[in-house]
């Protein structure tokens, strides 16, 4: 299905190779608002695997799956409150689906967005959505009133479902904007109005809409490095094309395995790891009622006999010598993605649990992991080869494939892409119909891909994506502010780490009462983890003869 990636126009014709059906969603609000097709990824569906039939709700393919393969009374979701099967999660499912589309009339393509942290009722409700042929837009639980304010003006939902401990922060978000008018919230028993009291008295026969597999199943906000929100926009076909990819082919987890991890559903990294990958697996996944911290994650996988573990690399390394100490019996896969892996990470939990990581690089605007390898296929210092599905290669500004052992920026092409939602920024992220996640990356004569270092100004603290500008941008509104400039500087323990040098107004005094109420003021006006860990007060920054802050000299020791 290869083309010349020489002409943009036909490098998108690939798309083509898959089966189309008609849409189902007739809002048309996000189809409106894709990529001119010009600027579309191009697609490849090569494996007999990725050809995906016309007509594919993903939800109803993944349960169909699993009822047909006699999974329907094997558990699915398991809490420390309940577990629910196969067969009871998709009744659910269903009930939620009916109460979205007969008491609130939403129609096939309408937004619904879902704020909740992992939680079987989180996991529930954004099947529900998909279920129905509407499009889940999901959001972290660590969002303030400010960033979800933001979504809700890009994405237009016309319905929220919200966890009931989280309602504060989306509420103060609807106040000003008429583009939220309902909030109905979940996880909350008896209440009149709440999603369990809603769907207990539907009777869960539902139909799933018979949606193309080329229609909307989810929007995927990603900060970039700008601050300004974007929304990758992935189809049917898309997920359920993921699942036979990386699942398949690299992480080959099976029926009788329990996953546990720390990934938000909100990220396409947990999505898939922590729900959708899961189910095409027809395996079960736990979500505790309660946070984790590195020796509860561990005493966790011990007590639930845990066999597959999703975190960042810093959680592994935290985790280290607790897993040591209690020990991880059952534990058979470890999966390390959201921020480069160090080798010295690798080697202490190996040490600590004899398993050998699977590393992987994926994106919001590719679903999931397209490079990784496990077992025997790790080499060290490497993150892995292509996973088979995907091309990808290093090349240098022009597009031109550059020899290997040589630096340049990571390309990919697969059965996924990137379709942002209404942005010019498409362009930088698909050029000739190839994916530029943004990475510099060195190809051995192997085959192995080796990260060196994000190409933007990115900055991938514990798994998190913080954009400098957005943090600047918040440090700038506390009154002792006058400059600032924020850059992620490497770190052994959180990968890189935020930091942030500080021009003070005259009067103002620095020192660690004022570094103090900054990073105060950050966590009150953005999401916590963005807060800069280190401040710095100096006298100026540096700037270009045209008044650009250059950021690359701020992280020169």
């Amino acid at each position: 299905m290869s083309t010349s990636v020489s002409d943009p126009v036909k490098s998108v014709s690939a798309v083509d190779s898959a089966p189309s059906a008609p849409s189902a969603q007739v809002d048309r609000f996000v189809h409106e608002r894709l990529p001119a097709p010009e600027q579309l990824p191009r697609m490849e569906y090569a494996l007999p695997e990725l050809r995906i039939p016309a007509l594919a709700n993903l939800v109803q393919a993944l349960f169909d799956k699993a009822i047909r393969e006699g999974r329907g009374d094997k558990p699915m979701l398991r809490s420390d409150k309940i577990t629910l099967t196969y067969a009871e999660a998709l009744e659910r499912v269903n009930r939620i689906a009916q109460v979205l589309t007969e008491d609130f009339g939403l129609k096939p393509g309408n937004r619904v967005l879902l704020r909740g942290g992992n939680s079987i009722g989180m996991a529930l409700a954004w099947l529900g959505v998909v279920q129905a042929g509407l499009v889940a837009v999901a959001t972290m639980p660590l969002l303030r009133a400010k960033e979800l304010g933001e979504i809700i003006e890009k994405a237009r939902p016309a319905l929220a479902l919200c966890d009931a401990t989280l309602l504060d922060e989306l509420q103060a978000a609807q106040a000003p904007s008429a583009a939220l008018p309902t909030i109905v919230p979940f996880n909350l028993m008896g209440a009149p109005g709440s999603l369990a009291v809603l769907s207990a008295q539907k009777d869960g026969n539902f139909k799933p809409c018979p949606v193309s597999a080329d229609d909307i199943a989810l929007m995927a906000f990603t900060s970039g490095t700008t601050g300004k929100p974007k929304a990758a926009v992935h189809t049917h076909r898309d997920v359920l094309a993921a699942c036979e990819a990386w699942p398949r082919h690299v992480l080959k987890a099976r029926p009788d395995d329990i996953v546990v991890g720390s990934p938000p559903l909100a990220f396409t990294f947990g999505l898939g790891g922590m729900l959708i990958f899961p189910m095409w697996a027809g395996a079960s996944v736990y979500y505790p009622s309660i946070g984790y911290t590195p020796e509860a994650m561990v005493k966790l996988i011990k007590q639930v006999g845990a066999t597959i573990c999703y975190t960042a690399p810093t959680f592994y390394r935290q985790m280290a010598a607790f897993a040591k100490q209690h020990g991880v019996p059952g534990l058979r896969l470890c999966v390390s993605a959201g921020e480069s892996l160090p080798d010295a990470t690798r080697q202490l939990w190996k040490d600590a649990t004899g398993i050998e990581m699977i590393d992987g690089i994926g994106a919001t605007e590719m679903f999931h992991i397209f490079i990784s390898a496990a077992g025997a296929d790790v080499r060290r210092g490497a993150i892995g080869k292509v996973v088979p599905g995907y091309t990808a290669k290093v090349v240098d500004d022009t597009g031109a494939e550059v020899p290997r052992g040589t630096i340049g920026k990571l390309a990919v092409v697969g059965p996924t892409g990137c379709r942002y939602l209404e942005d010019e920024r498409q362009g930088n992220y698909v050029k000739n119909g190839w994916n530029y996640p943004g990475d510099a990356f060195m190809q051995d004569a192997d085959g192995y891909f080796f990260y060196q270092a994000r190409a933007d100004d990115m900055i991938i603290t514990a798994g998190y994506n913080v954009a400098g500008p957005e943090v600047e941008d918040a440090l700038l509104k506390h009154p002792a502010v006058a400059e600032c400039g924020v850059v992620g500087l490497p770190d052994e323990e959180r990968g890189m780490v935020v930091k942030a040098f500080i021009v003070l107004k005259p009067g103002e005094a620095g020192g660690d009462a004022t570094a103090k109420a900054l990073q105060d003021h950050v966590k009150a006006t953005l999401a916590p983890f963005k807060y800069p860990r280190q401040v710095e007060f100096v006298d100026k920054l540096p700037r270009t003869e045209t008044g650009k802050l250059q950021r690359f000299k701020l992280r020169q020791p």
